[in-house]
């Protein structure tokens, strides 16, 4: 785990010195400032309280819409996995929902529900709530059935089932989703912020892009994901190694 965290600091390190160096050869800071410029940007931001502002104000989009989205594509996803037949028949509204243009919702739910904060959030939750299904609904199929019918001839009661039986099983699949959706959902918070909210960091990366301020976007934008990784790093990648941990575990006591 530490020679891990060694190499993505080093990875990290190389990151910052190509840019660097690609702002050097460029010597034109209004194109493309340095690592330097965009850190006393984002600290000069900071002091002001617009950073902190329109950080937590996309933040909590991100977090509302991450805990939706992962909430009803788990339960549709297991369901569907459950059950074969209502499966066939709701595969084509998950295919087409599937592969709905992110930018097209969010237009849609701004024109049909307003310019409003609810609107934001419908659009973000069902660009993401499709992914959850598909990967909860292809590990729900994958469950191992001798346990299954373990459980059955032990008489566990559904609760115990779902907490015994299928949830160690499922924990890698929710891990899986939650960090392939918290990497999306970020971004797509951002593109509705940008075509329709008055804060938040892609209101901001719209205010600036107006404006020509390269510096400013990028530390806005950079601000954002460093919150991210901090996150995944944090937050995700423990969970992922936990769930995969308690699904051996599972797996080996059967």
């Amino acid at each position: 785990m530490m020679r891990d965290k060694g190499i993505f600091a080093a990875s990290t390190g190389l990151m910052i010195l190509a840019w660097a160096l690609a702002a050097w050869v460029k010597a034109d800071p209004q194109i493309l400032p340095g690592p330097l410029e965009v850190l006393r940007i984002a600290w000069a931001e900071t002091l002001s309280g617009a950073l902190p502002h329109h950080m937590a104000a996309t933040l909590w989009r991100v977090a509302l819409s991450f805990a939706l989205a992962m909430g009803l594509g788990t339960a549709i996803g297991i369901a569907l996995g459950l059950m074969p037949r209502v499966d066939r028949w709701a595969d084509p509204w998950v295919i087409v929902f599937l592969n709905l243009p992110a930018l097209m919702v969010i237009v849609l739910c701004y024109l049909w529900i307003g310019l409003s904060e609810v609107a934001a959030i419908v659009a973000v939750t069902l660009n993401k709530a499709a992914m959850v299904i598909v990967t909860l609904r292809e590990g729900t199929r994958a469950l191992d059935r001798p346990m299954a019918e373990m459980a059955q001839v032990y008489r566990l009661s559904p609760a115990a089932r779902l907490r015994h039986v299928m949830l160690p099983q499922l924990a890698p699949h929710v891990a899986t989703a939650a960090r392939n959706g918290l990497a999306m959902i970020w971004k797509i918070v951002l593109v509705a912020e940008f075509l329709g909210r008055s804060d938040g960091i892609g209101f901001q990366i719209h205010f600036y892009f107006q404006l020509f301020q390269t510096g400013h976007l990028l530390a806005y934008a950079l601000a954002f994901v460093a919150l991210m990784v901090a996150a995944d790093r944090l937050v995700i990648t423990p969970w992922t190694r936990a769930a995969n941990v308690w699904r051996g575990n599972t797996i080996a006591v059967g």
